[in-house]
């Protein structure tokens, strides 16, 4: 049987003279994809033309450049806010390093932030299994608080910028979590899709696209116990996109203790690749859908970043993210997964 999803590609290329070649004619071929669940297009070109660019971690340390520190240990107790009795009567909570305060500039109704260490600079290296462990537990029990507290508010989301140029406002390591009824475009569109898709099929597109993905075996990059780890047929970051969905979860209250260590196994991997290729900062988000819903699984998104170069520090996002909404990648889909397939 044909598969429902339908993976459509636009090649093209153009021609110019060619300076470094002696202006002879030079041929550049580029794709545009159209994302099989939304209908959304994503640029890919610019092939060998950026590289990640190197981060001096340590230089963030010096206190010239790392300033005053609200999620430092010395600093916390006293400058850090604590929720009210009636969301969390303990204030804050915390587990190992983990400490879950309130956001000072809040998201939505119930806004946590994560801080994940108590270090202030910490790399990907340094993020192992018990710092992930302990902040994403702390994470999904925040969540499930706040659906009890807030049944009104559907959708539950946790998400992270990490190091420059991420969008962070500080390098220490930090997540968000929070619960809402406007999770953002790129969610809306997909729980969308997602319901026409099982309407129309009577099929989870989720569960959908892990099957047929397997098969064709080029963006399919491995399992760890009920996670599937894809690389995203269309990139939503510069240096593609890896996407980890859990099929068997579609709320926040599915999501359990071996769905955290899934997720924090096969997270450590993508580090390993991160820190092989010179990668330093990322953004990445965890989406629970509505509960009393089979349509809208549960997936993690991770997205390299970068700097264009480190004269300027250009990010790496200019008009097409900006004012277009398009993405960008250097890199297929397909030797992402090849290239992050190694570490599974």
């Amino acid at each position: 049987m044909p598969s429902k999803i339908e993976f459509q590609v636009i090649e093209s290329e153009s021609t110019f003279l060619h300076p470094r070649k002696g202006f002879s004619p030079t041929v550049e071929k580029f794709e545009v994809r159209i994302d099989p669940l939304t209908g959304r297009t994503g640029h890919f070109s610019h092939f060998g033309a950026i590289k990640p660019q190197r981060l001096s971690l340590e230089s963030y340390a010096t206190p010239e450049i790392k300033g005053f520190c609200p999620f430092c240990i010395e600093n916390r107790e006293r400058v850090t806010p604590r929720f009210v009795e009636s969301v969390i009567p303990e204030g804050r909570l915390s587990r190992g390093e983990a400490l879950l305060i309130p956001n000072l500039f809040p998201y939505d109704i119930h806004s946590g932030v994560m801080v994940m260490t108590d270090r202030h600079v910490v790399s990907l290296k340094e993020l192992n299994e018990q710092r992930l462990g302990d902040a994403f537990s702390l994470g999904m029990e925040f969540l499930k608080r706040i659906r009890s507290i807030g049944p009104s508010l559907p959708y539950h989301l946790m998400t992270w910028n990490y190091m420059p140029p991420s969008g962070g406002g500080l390098v220490h390591p930090h997540q968000q979590y929070f619960a809402t009824n406007h999770p953002g475009n790129q969610f809306v569109d997909e729980l969308r899709a997602s319901e026409t898709f099982f309407r129309t099929h009577g099929l989870n597109y989720w569960a959908e696209l892990i099957e047929v993905e397997q098969k064709i075996d080029k963006r399919y990059i491995g399992q760890i116990g009920s996670s599937r780890w894809l690389s995203s047929f269309v990139s939503l970051g510069i240096f593609g996109e890896i996407v980890c969905v859990f099929p068997d979860v579609f709320s926040i209250n599915d999501f359990t203790d071996d769905h955290i260590r899934d997720l924090v196994s096969g997270l450590l991997r993508v580090f390993e690749y991160y820190s092989a290729t010179d990668i330093y900062s990322f953004n990445a988000s965890l989406f629970f859908g509505p509960e009393d819903q089979k349509c809208f699984s549960c997936h993690f998104r991770i997205a390299a970043r970068t700097f264009l170069n480190m004269r300027d520090y250009a990010p790496d996002l200019n008009f097409f993210q900006a004012l277009l909404s398009e993405p960008v990648s250097v890199i297929m889909p397909e030797e992402l997964c090849k290239i992050v397939k190694v570490h599974f």
